[in-house]
């Protein structure tokens, strides 16, 4: 599974809105898609590095990775 298959309906993080990015899911009030932080987390990058990239705070970053460890056990946060 990639992370682009990830149900991220129940995450409190992430919203949808077909305005932003084509209706991909996006990190409440950004234009950051959730599966971009969880395809680079897979990729090695850790969740400092993508917080500082994507202008997100660190925890933010991590609770998206705890969400999303819990539907695909291959997306490990740090």
């Amino acid at each position: 599974m990639s992370a682009r298959q990830l149900d991220w309906s129940d995450c409190p993080l992430v919203e949808v809105d077909e305005r932003r990015l084509g209706g991909r899911p996006v990190i409440k009030g950004t234009r950051m898609a959730a599966d971009d932080v969880v395809a680079n987390h897979e990729y090695g990058v850790s969740a400092e590095v993508i917080a500082e990239q994507f202008g997100l705070s660190t925890a933010l970053v991590n609770e998206l990775l705890t969400y999303a460890e819990r539907l695909h056990p291959v997306a490990h946060p740090a």
